[in-house]
């Protein structure tokens, strides 16, 4: 085997190792943010201020993304993405902490804290999404998307928490959403895989 075919081999084993790592992240990461937004619904219903559970519920959603840029940080063995990982990581970290303090104070300062994580953390998504946009990772449209989303949503909420009538409802569109964005990327990675194997079977 020359030189040249082992690294191209260990290269394609390298990136069929990430896609199943992300596949599996993107999965959990997209079934946990659609259970959350259930359990997020049925915890604040028509409430005019932050019901208790809510409040812990807010607190959870930020974690599941930090722990989600924690894996994914660890499985990304190269590139310049990890640091925006690590960066999106301690944003989500910092985040919880500051919901868990606003979800305290009121409805409106709830929305403005999401929102805004919201906004960032969207940014950040679609710069890994774009340092990702190999063929080996499936292009990475929902993740692009899912990010661009993420930021006008955030623009949006931190508008609606300075007008007359803030909800916290939308959160759990907000939630669903990106689940599903989630689970499509985890869809494609799969589609991936099974296509590249059947071009070298």
């Amino acid at each position: 085997m020359s030189t040249q075919t082992a690294t191209g081999t260990a290269t394609g084993q390298a990136a069929a190792g990430e896609r199943s790592s992300l596949l599996k992240l993107y999965l959990i990461r997209g079934i946990l943010a659609v259970a959350w937004a259930l359990a997020f619904a049925s915890v604040q219903g028509d409430h005019d201020d932050v019901a208790a559970g809510a409040v812990t519920l807010l607190v959870v959603y930020p974690v599941i993304d930090a722990a989600s840029s924690f894996i994914d940080h660890r499985a990304t063995p190269r590139g310049s993405e990890r640091r925006v990982i690590a960066f999106n990581g301690v944003l989500s970290t910092v985040a919880a902490i500051a919901l868990g303090i606003a979800g305290a104070e009121g409805l409106e300062p709830a929305l403005h804290v999401f929102g805004a994580w919201a906004l960032v953390s969207g940014v950040a998504q679609v710069i890994v999404g774009v340092r990702r946009r190999g063929p080996e990772l499936g292009k990475q449209w929902p993740t692009l998307i899912s990010g661009a989303l993420s930021f006008l949503v955030g623009i949006t909420y931190n508008i609606q928490a300075a007008g007359n009538n803030p909800s916290l409802d939308v959160l759990s569109v907000y939630a669903t959403g990106g689940g599903v964005w989630f689970i499509l990327q985890a869809l494609l990675l799969g589609w991936k895989s099974r296509q590249l194997r059947t071009r070298t079977a």
